[in-house]
């Protein structure tokens, strides 16, 4: 990006952002949405050197530029989704690596460490990083790389990622942050000093649950190198149509999040009254514990809610399938309401005692809040509620 694009792009609001990408590929034909380059093979020396799709696309390119204006990184790749991102940042480790976790992360990431990398000699240590002591242990375990995820899925964690960062660069030690939940939108972990900005587009970023992606961010030329290496060697680019849909969702992300974010601080105050609700977790109440951080290091709580249930499983699971416009569904992010139980869905590849440790229990749900009416949400939620009396 030159500086002159880089002076303009500071000066845009988030909403021109979405909407004007930079190059399109198509500028001959005056189209104002880029087409979909639906190809797998390029003739040899056109202008701007694409040759096989697996190692490049235009419609990459569209949603790459977007993506990285929107994380203000230098470089941004994408990917056939969330888990192949993961896997393009872990396969760039050796034999008898150690990835430092956060205890609380996303089950098929859980899963993709303990069960297919550590076949091949990676190693992962799980610590609470909501603590001082583990923040502190960094320098005594020296690990290759450090992976979070604020806000955790599903507990709503939220840590305190300039902390963790500002340790971990004394030791030149890179930091993954999954910023899945939060989207550039709300929270910029490149700004708070990590090395990579992860985030799964198939969320909020593409926003209709209708294609797979997901995207790895950096300032760094040397991450840069491997994420593209990976996206072509290990064949986890994404469909050309799917960047194109990701690309079309992705200029509404700011007024479907303003609406989800809206229903759910609604709906997390409501339910937290709720005789038949134990407890919630949201990040922008007051009662979170990590709630003064998540005001200083989010621009707003976000639009998912988990609630703890007075309820045993089959009850639980009784109540996510009594609902009319939460589909129970494993998904998050888009416009339509979801409900997940964790502890059989996302993290039903976590061992059983490890679950419970961490507090994901059967009586656990996860809300993603949809851009439907508030009250009509409210309804759905607390006629399943009076159910469970």
């Amino acid at each position: 990006m030159s500086s002159t694009n880089s002076e303009k792009n500071k000066l845009e609001g988030i909403n021109t952002k979405v909407i004007h990408h930079c190059k399109d590929f198509a500028e001959k034909t005056g189209a104002v949405m880029p087409p979909i380059f639906q190809t797998s093979t390029f003739k040899h020396g056109n202008p701007a050197g694409f040759d096989y799709t697996r190692s490049g696309n235009p419609n990459f390119r569209i949603l790459e530029n977007v993506l990285a204006s929107l994380e203000g990184s230098k470089y941004a790749t994408v990917f056939g989704s969330g888990v192949s991102a993961i896997t393009a940042i872990a396969s760039s480790l050796k034999k008898n690596d150690l990835i430092l976790c956060e205890a609380n992360l996303y089950g098929c990431t859980v899963r993709l460490f303990e069960q297919v990398f550590q076949k091949f000699g990676l190693k992962a240590l799980w610590i609470d990083f909501t603590k001082q002591s583990s923040i502190d242990s960094i320098h005594q375990h020296k690990p290759a790389l450090i992976w979070l995820e604020s806000p955790t899925n599903p507990l709503l964690k939220i840590i305190d990622l300039k902390k963790v960062c500002s340790e971990a660069n004394k030791e030149n030690i890179p930091v993954v942050v999954d910023n899945t939940f939060a989207t550039p939108i709300l929270q910029k972990p490149l700004e708070l000093g990590a090395t990579i900005s992860l985030t799964s587009t198939t969320k909020y970023i593409n926003g209709h649950s209708d294609a797979l992606g997901g995207v790895v961010c950096t300032q760094d030329p040397y991450w840069h190198d491997c994420m593209i290496f990976s996206q072509k060697a290990l064949g986890l680019q994404p469909s050309p149509f799917d960047c194109w849909l990701i690309t079309r969702g992705v200029k509404t992300l700011p007024l479907r999040l303003e609406k989800q974010i809206q229903n759910a601080s609604f709906l997390a105050d409501v339910l937290a009254d709720n005789p038949s609700v134990v407890s919630v977790t949201y990040p922008y109440r007051k009662d979170h514990a990590q709630y003064s951080l998540a005001k200083k290091q989010m621009s707003k709580g976000g639009a998912i809610i988990t609630v703890r249930l007075a309820a045993n499983e089959s009850n639980t699971y009784s109540f996510c399938k009594n609902l009319k416009y939460f589909s129970m569904a494993e998904s998050l992010g888009g416009v339509e309401s979801l409900i997940c139980h964790p502890a059989t869905m996302t993290h039903a590849s976590v061992p059983v005692d490890v679950k419970e440790e961490l507090g994901i229990t059967e009586s656990l749900v996860r809300l993603s809040i949809g851009c439907e009416d508030e009250f009509d949400l409210l309804k759905d939620l607390e006629e399943a509620l009076d159910q469970l009396k």
